[in-house]
């Protein structure tokens, strides 16, 4: 399978690489104080810690038919491929909404449109330098699942969010390199349908890492 970065310039998601930037993680500082505050309940007259315990989500097995059956391996093989695929590309996908929402806030009170542009073309020019290289590693198989991953953190398709930082004809252009690659930057997000076994891993992937939606 080709790099997805193989045809540059006209690269789909040469514009993630706009998107992303460093972000440094916030760590809980420690409190002075030794106490550490719970939640509790009295029950038969004894005051008891009372603790909510994460949602645990159980999903069916994904080789139902056996372990021989050739199904069964096949579906079990795609399942594993997209599971990959996302532990991979949800990453980005988180700073892609951290970043827009330094963007957006950055140019909340900006008027002048010279301003914007000087402020968005030094962004680009940082974050070509950072990311170019992982980003190159990337499948076309995992710039789609990127793509649904950007939707589900930032609420809108990538599309749409070429359109606001780049312009229409841009968006245009990034969409019709898009469907060569069976791409679509305007693909939807749906958690509850047609998405739901890529919810279940990231879901899995939030559990274990922490990620907050």
């Amino acid at each position: 399978m080709g790099s997805f970065f193989k045809y540059q310039p006209l690269c789909i998601f040469l514009f993630v690489i706009f998107l992303f930037t460093k972000s440094t993680q916030g760590f809980a500082q420690q409190s002075a104080n030794d106490t550490i505050p719970t939640q509790a309940i009295i029950y038969g007259g004894d005051t008891m810690t009372y603790t909510t315990m994460p949602t645990v989500f159980i999903y069916p097995e994904h080789n139902k038919k056996g372990r021989n059956n050739n199904y069964g391996a096949s579906k079990k093989a795609e399942w594993t491929r997209l599971r990959n695929a996302i532990y991979v590309t949800f990453p980005y996908a988180k700073r892609t909404s951290y970043i827009i929402n330094d963007i957006n806030k950055h140019l909340a009170h900006v008027t002048d449109e010279h301003v914007r542009k000087v402020y968005l073309k030094s962004r680009e020019k940082e974050l070509r330098k950072e990311f170019t290289t992982p980003l190159t590693n990337l499948s076309y198989y995992q710039g789609r699942i990127l793509m649904k991953l950007i939707n589900r953190e930032t609420g809108n398709n990538c599309y749409n969010i070429i359109k606001d930082y780049k312009g229409a004809f841009t968006a245009r252009v990034y969409q019709t390199v898009a469907f060569f690659f069976e791409g679509n930057l305007k693909q939807p997000y749906d958690r509850a349908g047609d998405d739901l076994e890529i919810e279940q891993i990231v879901q899995e992937i939030e559990r274990l890492y922490g990620y907050k939606s």
